[in-house]
C-alpha cells in the first residue's frame, strides 16, 4: 500500500497518497508496538506507549477511513468530527497522569474499540445509503477489529496468547489490508480518469481510456516539434486491427469494444512509459516512441507489442457485462504493425503515419505480422528473426 502510495505522489494524486500512506504506516506501526519488536525494558513505560499508541492510531484511522467513505465532504461535520477526535486525545492526555500505566492501556484499548464503533456505524450508515463499495469496508473494519482484538491480548498475557489465536489475528490483519487497498483503489481510481478526461478534454476516448482520433493529431504535431528541435530519431508505430469489422458483423458493437478495450489496456501494460499511446481510426492505435536512437529497441517494443495482441480475449458479446464463460466467446486479434524510424527532420508528420498506416496493413499478411521500412533498400519488408542492430 505504501508503495502505491509512492506511486500516487509521483502523479500528484496527493489525497490519494496521503490517505494509504497514513493507513499502511499507522497499521504497521500499531502492529509493531503491539507484538513488542518496539520495546523501552520498563513495562510501565511499555504499557503507557502502548496506551498512546492505541489511542493515537484509532484517532488517525478513523477519521482516514471516514474520510475514504466520503462522509467528510461537509466542512461543518469535517470540523466537528476533528474537534471530538481532538478532544479524545487530551481526554488521554489528562488520564495519563492519574491511571497507572496498566489502566491507560485499558483506557487506550478501549478508545481503540469505541473508534472503531463510531467508524463501523460510519461504515453502516454507507451501505444503507447505496454505497456498494461501503460493504467491502465494513468487512475490513470488522477484520480490523478483530486484529486489534488479537494484539491487545497477546500485549496483556502473552503467554496466554495460543497458536489458534495467532493464525486467526494475523489472517484477520492480512485481509483487512489487502481489503483496504481495494477500497482505496476502486474509491479514488475516478480520480486517474478524471486526470484524462481533463488533459483531452472532449477527445477522450471512454471506451480504451486513450487519446481520441482528435487529440492523437495533436499529439503528433506536439511530438514532431519537439522531434525537430532536439534532432534526435522518431519511432513511429502503428497497429492495425484487421479483424474489427467481421467481429462487429458477427457480434455487435458491444463486443468491439469489448476488444478495443482489452487492446489497449495490453498497449497500456507492454509498452514503456516513455511511448506515447492514441487511437488512429476505427481499427488502429499509434505508438510514439521518442528519442528512439536504436533502432533495436523500437523493434523489441514492435515484438513485445506483437506478441501480447496475439493472445486470445474472452469477450462478451452481451452489451450487458457477464461472468467471463457466459455468452462469451474466444477472440484472436488479427493484427498488423507498420515501423518507421524517422531520423530525417524533413519528414512530415502526415507522410510517417501515413506510411506507417499503409505499412500496417501490409504487416497483416506478413508471417510475423510486423513490417520494418528497410533504408538501405527503400523497401517495406517483413520483419526479420534477428534482432536490427
Amino acid at each position: 500500500m505504501l508503495a502505491g502510495a509512492a506511486v500516487a505522489y509521483a502523479q500528484s494524486l496527493y489525497k490519494i497518497a496521503v490517505n494509504a500512506s497514513v493507513a499502511a504506516l499507522s497499521s504497521a506501526f500499531y502492529v509493531a508496538a503491539f507484538l513488542g519488536l518496539i520495546s523501552f525494558g520498563d513495562p510501565s513505560v511499555q504499557r503507557s506507549f502502548l496506551g498512546w499508541i492505541a489511542v493515537g492510531v484509532s484517532v488517525v484511522l478513523t477519521y482516514t477511513f471516514l474520510a475514504v467513505l466520503g462522509m467528510l465532504r461537509q466542512s461543518s461535520l469535517r470540523r466537528r468530527l476533528t474537534l471530538g477526535l481532538g478532544s479524545v486525545v487530551v481526554v488521554a492526555g489528562a488520564l495519563q497522569q492519574t491511571l497507572l500505566p496498566t489502566d491507560f492501556l485499558a483506557f487506550g484499548i478501549g478508545t481503540g474499540a469505541l473508534m472503531s464503533l463510531l467508524a463501523l456505524a460510519g461504515a453502516i450508515y454507507s451501505v444503507a445509503r447505496g454505497d456498494k463499495l461501503a460493504w467491502a469496508a465494513t468487512a475490513a473494519l470488522v477484520c480490523m477489529m478483530v486484529g486489534m482484538t488479537g494484539l491487545a491480548v497477546f500485549a496483556i498475557s502473552p503467554a496466554s496468547f495460543s497458536w489458534e489465536a495467532q493464525a486467526i489475528t494475523a489472517l484477520a490483519a492480512t485481509v483487512y489490508m489487502a481489503t483496504m487497498c481495494t477500497v482505496l483503489w476502486f474509491r479514488y481510481a475516478y480520480l486517474l480518469e478524471l486526470r484524462k478526461v481533463m488533459a483531452y478534454g472532449p477527445s477522450y476516448d471512454p471506451v480504451t481510456k486513450l487519446r481520441s482520433t482528435v487529440e492523437t493529431g495533436h499529439l503528433v504535431a506536439s511530438v514532431f516539434k519537439t522531434f525537430r528541435s532536439e534532432q534526435s530519431a522518431l519511432g513511429v508505430m502503428v497497429l492495425t486491427v484487421g479483424n474489427i469489422y467481421a467481429l462487429e458483423q458477427l457480434y455487435g458493437r458491444a463486443a468491439v469494444n469489448n476488444a478495443l478495450f482489452v487492446c489497449a489496456e495490453r498497449l497500456k501494460r507492454c509498452a514503456p512509459s516513455t511511448v506515447e499511446i492514441g487511437r488512429l481510426g476505427s481499427d488502429g492505435f499509434l505508438l510514439l516512441v521518442p528519442k528512439c536512437a536504436e533502432s533495436y529497441k523500437l523493434v523489441n517494443i514492435a515484438r513485445a507489442v506483437e506478441a501480447s495482441l496475439r493472445r486470445s480475449v474472452t469477450l462478451n458479446t452481451s452489451a450487458m457485462t457477464k461472468p467471463l464463460g457466459v455468452d462469451s466467446s474466444l477472440w484472436v486479434a488479427e493484427i498488423g504493425l507498420g515501423v518507421l524510424l524517422v531520423s530525417t527532420v524533413q519528414t512530415s508528420a502526415a507522410d510517417a503515419v501515413a506510411m506507417a498506416r499503409r505499412m500496417s496493413r501490409t504487416a497483416l499478411s506478413y508471417p510475423s505480422r510486423i513490417a520494418w521500412f528497410d533504408e538501405a533498400s527503400g523497401e517495406t519488408v517483413d520483419l526479420p528473426d534477428q534482432r536490427l542492430l
